[in-house]
């Protein structure tokens, strides 16, 4: 009997030993991950991306509320361009439609040569403009440029949405 009992406490010192060193482990992991969360607060992801002057501007919402504002605002207008495109396109062909139908019956007379000059002075004066893009183009880029930076991850959720606003 003494020496099962010998055994038994020599097995119980063990355990504990084990269960000390498992908490030890348990702790040391924690502190890892709680320093790597303290670094990911400081060293945002974007920040490395784009620079030092990026992050959300409104740094009071989680990153999860972020994605979500901009995926459901993204999510809405998608639904919305594909809906106005829908009926854009139908009333734009519908109107060609009807206008080839009055002139093939006769109701109206359309002068082509006419139609074509017209479309080449356009073309002409459309080239002309696009070689001088004016300074309120190259703002409005550098503006969006700059909010896009600032607040990645709604615009990431926006752009998400956009395209399932677009899929439904």
């Amino acid at each position: 009997m003494q020496m099962t009992s010998d055994v038994q406490a020599a097995e119980d010192r063990a355990d504990s030993k084990m269960a000390n060193r498992n908490k030890e482990i348990e702790e040391e992991i924690y502190d890892k991950v709680v320093d790597l969360t303290e670094y990911a607060k400081r060293q945002r992801w974007w920040n490395r991306l784009f620079g030092k002057n990026s992050g959300p501007v409104a740094e009071k919402y989680s990153v999860a509320t972020q994605l979500a504002i901009g995926g459901a605002s993204g999510w809405c207008a998608g639904y919305l361009f594909q809906k106005v495109g829908k009926v854009a396109a139908t009333a734009v062909g519908g109107g060609l439609l009807l206008l080839q139908i009055a002139n093939n019956s006769g109701y109206i007379q359309v002068d082509w040569k006419r139609v074509e000059k017209d479309v080449n002075k356009a073309k002409k004066q459309l080239k002309t403009s696009t070689n001088q893009v004016g300074p309120e183009l190259n703002t409005f880029v550098e503006k969006s440029t700059e909010f896009v930076k600032k607040n990645i991850v709604v615009t990431s959720g926006f752009i998400g949405g956009f395209l399932l606003g677009l899929a439904s």
